[in-house]
């Protein structure tokens, strides 16, 4: 593997989201990535985009642990993944900044349907979304709150994993 990937499946074992390798067959949203009761499944060889893996790993991470044990495959559209959607894209942007990873390596040209340089832009000039999200789930401080609190705001994280379930509030 390359120390990019080294980098970041390092991170993930150091904030508990599990991971393994093993062989996929089937044809996948990302290629080379699946989630299995929330432990994220990685086949280097068909994997295309190494921060694909930040990306998946964000959807395990912004979840709280009961709903994570249970996310499989190819998410549904439901409002709860839809918003896991964004604050994932947030997630990874952050991960990238705390590793100092070149965001473009999670936000490359062939991801987010040509998206990731667009999304990229916009978050360089500190234009976020998915924030007002983790910082619901105690994830993260938006720029109002972390300045009413003198604490840092995102793209700092108070936490990598969920671990306030509001869906059921």
């Amino acid at each position: 593997m390359n120390s990019v990937v080294d980098l970041m499946l390092g991170f993930l074992r150091e904030i508990g989201i599990s991971y393994s390798f093993e062989k996929i067959d089937e044809n996948t949203f990302l290629p080379g990535l699946k989630l299995r009761d929330g432990t994220l499944v990685i086949d280097i060889r068909r994997l295309r985009y190494p921060g694909d893996i930040l990306h998946e790993a964000g959807h395990l991470a912004c979840m709280p642990e009961e709903m994570r044990r249970t996310m499989n495959d190819n998410l549904d559209s439901s409002q709860v993944h839809q918003g896991g959607e964004m604050m994932a894209i947030a997630w990874s942007y952050a991960v990238c900044i705390h590793l100092d990873i070149d965001p473009k390596i999670v936000f490359h040209e062939h991801g987010y349907k040509g998206s990731g340089e667009s999304i990229l832009a916009n978050f360089s000039q500190g234009q976020y979304f998915g924030v007002p999200l983790l910082e619901w789930c105690g994830m993260s401080y938006g720029q109002v709150t972390a300045k009413k609190l003198n604490k840092q705001p995102f793209p700092a994280m108070i936490s990598w994993v969920c671990e306030k379930n509001m869906y059921n509030t």
